[in-house]
């Protein structure tokens, strides 16, 4: 049973759980602190100073985030005092702040923004000097310190959630600023180009590179044939840019926008995970029954495949060697559908929705191309990049009447789904090569010991008589600690999971990005997959290999899973760049 201490806060007793700060004190007695720096289990430092009260005996005002509480501790939170330091902190936050809010991605959900708002702050109250610094652009990133507030979130996140660190704080005093070491470009530095770091900031200082313009011109372009198709976690998320809850379905609607957006095709990126399992499972027991390099490692997220290409260089064996959903999609529509219906393909134009930034960078990398010339996919955009196209297309979101995606490539199984959420491929992989292998119906379709948001989870599955040794991992530090065990011998299995995102896909580094607030008491990434699992449930279609635009697929055109045609579209190659 855990202990408890008695305070006082605002003159009313309390008891709360000992050994916790006075913020979570707080939070347990129903009162709002404010908070900028403060992100839980990640980013802990008091180094913003909004989160002050005042506690009876202190001389200065104290940071509640790391002040811990004690029997018979009395403190105040809204004082004169505590509400006049914050104010004035804010508005020396401001005074070396890019304020050119009405432009910034983040207008709107900026955490600084809100603060300033609720306090009354005087933007221009402190005049002076301020830091002037170059944008760090790349493929899928753009660092913009002027909006910088120095609150090392991404720092932390970077450090402790992805054990990459890449990202630091450059100089001193005023001159503080955060970047790479050497102020390098992230272009320059092994960057898994996860975007999490966007996710954890509280204003626009990070944001995804922006594609909507060169999407919306070839829409425009009355030319060009322009197809799209979201991820499968795109639809659990892209509700809360409209205000719905956290883990709303919006399939229906996300598809109806999508085509009053002006696209050609609205395709579904599931189904191209269900050809994905359909590979990779194949894969998988070839590599299986025949002495191929075990364990088997998944491919689909390209932050993982960035990772192990730079850090773990030897084991690129072991990935499968089939491309991501993503790319199957975009392969498929270059050479199956632009065929089928004789479309040029100078005159065809793919696009995907993702809730990841790395799929930026992934549709430049070498072997993405199964028509000679032309990349798989042409843009890709985030989540978080649809919802502001169908705000600027003067779209009325919620009273979309639901509608399906186009047959061919619009038809996925929940197995393709459930790939959104950790452990998900794992789950529609065995759901496949089970009962392919065992030539008979599951008797439980259910994999419920690789599913949650457990960082990793391993377990053992039988199959026609044989231990399947399986492990499911997401976020790189729980990836590092599989790889370690991998390049120690201590580890036996046969096949691996790896997202690269904590959570997976549902957490992704383009979805939707919730204030400190809600991330520090909801689990975000449960109530997204749980959508997910809830259609799961109740679908009737749930296994990628009876999926019929996927047999039609085969019989029309790749044949069967790993033939010569699939491996020239479908599969791809790594290349170790440790830098």
């Amino acid at each position: 049973m855990q202990n408890k201490v008695n305070i006082k806060i605002n003159g009313k007793d309390y008891q709360v759980d000992a050994g916790i700060t006075l913020l979570e004190a707080c939070k347990q007695a129903g009162i709002k602190i404010p908070t900028l720096c403060y992100l839980k289990d990640v980013n802990e430092l008091g180094a913003c100073r909004v989160c002050v009260v005042e506690v009876k005996g202190a001389r200065n005002l104290v940071a509640s985030c790391v002040y811990p509480v004690s029997d018979n501790l009395e403190v105040w939170t809204n004082t004169e005092r505590v509400i006049k330091s914050r104010k004035t902190t804010l508005e020396l936050i401001l005074s070396n702040h890019n304020q050119e809010c009405t432009s910034c991605v983040r207008s709107g959900s900026c955490e600084l923004q809100k603060l300033a708002y609720e306090y009354g702050c005087d933007g221009h109250k402190y005049e002076g000097e301020k830091q002037q610094f170059l944008e760090d652009v790349t493929d899928y990133l753009v660092r913009d310190n002027s909006k910088c507030i120095l609150c090392r979130r991404c720092i932390s996140t970077c450090e402790k959630r992805q054990a990459v660190a890449v990202i630091g704080a450059n100089e001193r005093g005023f001159k503080t600023n955060i970047g790479c070491t050497f102020n390098k470009s992230l272009n320059d530095v092994p960057c898994v180009n996860c975007g999490q770091c966007i996710v954890s900031c509280p204003t626009g200082a990070l944001r995804e590179r922006d594609n909507i313009d060169d999407v919306l011109k070839q829409v425009f372009d009355k030319e060009k044939f322009v197809v799209v198709a979201p991820a499968p976690s795109v639809r659990v998320a892209l509700g809360e840019e409209f205000g719905m809850p956290i883990g709303t379905n919006v399939e229906g609607k996300m598809i109806a926008a999508l085509r009053k957006i002006g696209f050609d095709r609205v395709f579904d990126v599931n189904f191209a995970a269900d050809l994905t399992i359909m590979e990779e499972g194949t894969e998988f027991i070839n590599r299986l029954t025949n002495g191929g390099v075990l364990p088997m490692i998944t491919s689909c997220s390209p932050g993982w495949i960035n990772y192990i290409e730079q850090y773990y260089p030897e084991f690129l064996p072991n990935l499968s060697t089939c491309k991501s959903p993503q790319q199957m999609y975009g392969a498929t529509v270059k050479r199956y559908y632009a065929k089928k219906f004789n479309i040029p393909l100078d005159k065809l134009v793919v696009v995907s929705v993702m809730p990841c930034v790395a799929k930026k960078t992934e549709l430049k990398r070498p072997y993405q191309s199964a028509a000679d010339g032309y990349q798989d996919v042409d843009y890709s955009i985030t989540t978080r990049e649809l919802a502001r196209m169908i705000k600027r297309m003067g779209i009325d979101f919620l009273n979309l009447a639901d509608e399906k995606p186009d047959s061919i490539l619009g038809e996925g199984s929940t197995a393709g789904l459930i790939f959104g959420a950790t452990g998900g491929v794992m789950e529609a992989a065995l759901r496949t090569v089970k009962e392919v292998v065992e030539k008979k119906p599951l008797e439980k379709i259910d994999f419920e010991c690789v599913r949650g948001t457990q960082g990793i989870k391993r377990a053992v599955v039988e199959v026609n008589g044989v231990d399947v040794k399986v492990c499911v991992a997401s976020g790189i530090a729980n990836a590092k600690v599989i790889m370690e065990e991998l390049k120690s011998g201590k580890a036996d299995y046969h096949f691996i999971e790896i997202m690269c995102c904590p959570g997976g896909c549902v957490n992704g580094g383009g979805q939707p990005i919730q204030p400190a607030s809600v991330q520090n008491s909801v689990d975000i990434r449960a109530l997204r997959a749980s959508a997910m699992y809830s259609a799961d449930e109740r679908a009737v279609l749930r296994k990628s290999h009876e999926n019929p635009e996927i047999i039609q697929l085969y019989k029309e055109f790749y044949q069967e899973p790993n033939s010569h045609l699939a491996h020239e579209c479908l599969h791809t190659h790594y290349i170790a760049r440790k830098k």
